[in-house]
């Protein structure tokens, strides 16, 4: 069983980030690029991405750490970042520019991410073949 690095890796990032949105959605919004203090529904959309994140992420470094595929938990973080990409196009012209540089270049980050950890070439290990026993 090997563990698959990139998806251990993305899988921690992604779990990271949906925690920090749990915890002190107000801090990680601000680490996103909003100095300002978000209205109570932003607040409990924050919580809902926070949710979502936390559990792609622990599902997809899980995968990975059982050296399962992870292809399917990486297209589900691509899915989860062009919903947040899509969604922030829509209001791009209200957002300050910080947000439109940390929020949507994260989130475009985390599509190219999610669609190459779903593409990549997968890394077979050969299996050596037992010896044959000479003919008597």
């Amino acid at each position: 069983m090997s563990i698959d690095r990139f998806g251990l890796l993305a899988g921690t990032i992604r779990l990271a980030s949906g925690v920090s949105f749990l915890v002190d959605p107000l801090r990680a919004n601000k680490l996103w690029g909003d100095p300002d203090e978000p209205t109570p529904t932003a607040q409990l959309l924050l919580r809902s991405m926070g949710y979502r994140d936390a559990l792609i992420g622990v599902l997809l470094a899980s995968a990975a750490l059982r050296g399962k595929n992870t292809r399917g938990w990486f297209l589900a973080s691509a899915g989860a970042d062009v919903a947040d990409l899509v969604g922030g196009m829509s209001v791009h012209s209200k957002l300050k520019p910080s947000q439109q540089i940390i929020g949507l270049g994260g989130a475009a980050v985390g599509v190219a991410a999610g669609l190459w950890g779903a593409v990549r070439p997968t890394i077979r290990t050969a299996t050596r073949a037992a010896p044959e026993e000479p003919a008597p």
